[in-house]
């Protein structure tokens, strides 16, 4: 196989992985060419690749400069849009000392925030003055993607200068009412460092990071945060706490306390993505939202950061809300399945609590809310505050005249008791949860 015939031949990979809505094309020695279609393995042929054609197809795709840095380094990452086809992200590597590459689908238009079903509020953060914003999720979990539409939304609805400095530059942003600065790292700069040194000097307003790999990133990304810029970055973490976690061990013991001081001052919002299979279909995006109010902004100058999902999950309000609180609203409405939901929950056993009491006793209500009148109670005492941990339920209806509460004393229906400095009315009998049974307590 020749290099013409190496080029026409992943053309036409990419060509069917499209026309069959894949998002990733796989190629690697002993085995077909595949793509992943909905997040799973499907060979584009049955036949299997020897080391020698893998070699030259993966070189196929490279210019001059891209073969020798592969060839010194044995990675290589490069963007290619082949005419006529799309855009393409790729990893050129070497396993059991055999080439390999990896080409992710770039859609070629902007996305809309509206069109990937995402929460709103990430409209009002994009918008904002300075601050850090973190996309945060595993490998494939659509962070450029998501990023992507928010700079596309700021382009389209402010007027400012957008400089993203990435490796290498996914999406291609057209001028609209702002101008759009990409510089791509090993092409249009030396290094992430070089580049992040001199971007204050191209007067910018926001400041995309493709990725935070290390410490001296994250000093430049909380520096452009301090300096009055709002800057967005991507971090490989499952969650804002894991999030938070991973930034504060980049750091030595001695300047942590600095760390946690400038992260609750400059820290906007951690915005956790998974995705999972739709249920019509394709794969639809479920997002943990962490923004830093005053409560989270102490909890972070403490360290403290396994408190904050606790607060998130009664900050709904403010537009925070947990994986399980996305995971129930995308299962509520029948866009994922039961098992799927379940299955990327981080607490499965709270989920299927709440999907059960939403199912049978609660319709309409939120997630682990204190609905008619169930409380989790256990010698006598509440396991968790009376205070829904997704917001305040609907209005009940009057109880009978002279009816008590059994879980508030004795105290009249329809007279609210102040728990944790809320209002919380107690209605009909309380469910008791000892030794993993549940019953009801008879009045």
């Amino acid at each position: 196989m020749d290099r013409q015939e190496a080029t026409k031949f992943m053309l036409d990979c990419l060509r069917t992985m499209l026309a069959r809505n894949g998002s990733d094309l796989f190629i690697t020695a002993d085995f077909p060419p595949a793509c992943k279609i909905d997040g799973r393995m499907t060979p584009l042929s049955d036949r299997t690749l020897s080391s020698v054609q893998t070699s030259v197809l993966v070189r196929a795709i490279m210019n001059d400069r891209q073969v020798r840095d592969y060839e010194a380094h044995k990675e290589c990452n490069f963007a290619i849009s082949p005419q006529g086809i799309g855009r393409f992200r790729v990893n050129a590597f070497i396993q059991q000392g055999l080439s390999g590459a990896v080409l992710r689908t770039i859609t070629s238009s902007i996305p809309e925030l509206d069109d990937l079903n995402l929460p709103p509020v990430l409209k009002d953060l994009i918008m904002t003055k300075r601050g850090l914003i973190l996309v945060v999720g595993g490998t494939g979990s659509g962070k450029s993607t998501s990023l992507a539409a928010m700079i596309g939304h700021r382009n389209k609805n402010s007027y400012g200068h957008i400089i993203t400095i990435e490796d290498p530059v996914e999406y291609v942003h057209p001028h609209r009412n702002c101008l759009i600065t990409q510089r791509e790292v090993g092409v249009d700069t030396e290094s992430w460092d070089a580049a992040l040194m001199n971007t204050l000097r191209q007067a910018p307003d926001v400041i995309l990071i493709g990725e935070i790999r290390a410490r001296e990133t994250m000093e430049h990304a909380i520096n452009f945060a301090e300096t009055g810029h709002l800057c967005l970055s991507t971090l490989h973490a499952n969650s804002a706490n894991q999030a938070l976690d991973r930034i504060i061990n980049l750091f030595p013991e001695e300047r942590r306390v600095q760390l946690l001081m400038d992260l609750s001052l400059n820290l906007k919002a951690v915005i956790s993505q998974r995705l999972l299979p739709c249920s019509s279909g394709g794969r639809i995006a479920a997002i943990e939202i962490m923004i830093n109010s005053p409560l989270i902004q102490d909890l972070i100058f403490k360290g403290d950061v396994h408190g904050i999902k606790a607060i998130m999950k009664k900050s709904r309000e403010l537009g925070m809300q947990t994986f399980d609180m996305a995971l129930f609203a995308l299962y509520e409405a029948g866009k994922i399945s039961y098992e799927d939901a379940l299955r990327s929950a981080d607490s499965m056993n709270e989920l299927r609590l709440a999907i059960k009491l939403e199912g049978h006793e609660a319709q309409g209500r939120d997630m682990f809310a204190d609905v008619e009148g169930y409380s989790i109670v256990k010698d006598g005492e509440d396991l968790i505050p009376d205070v829904p941990l997704f917001g305040a339920p609907p209005p009940r209806p009057a109880p009978p005249s002279g009816a008590t509460s059994e879980t508030s004393g004795g105290v009249p229906f329809g007279q609210p008791e102040t728990s944790t400095g809320l209002a919380v009315e107690t209605t009909g009998p309380a469910l008791v949860y000892q030794a993993g049974v549940r019953k009801e307590r008879s009045n």
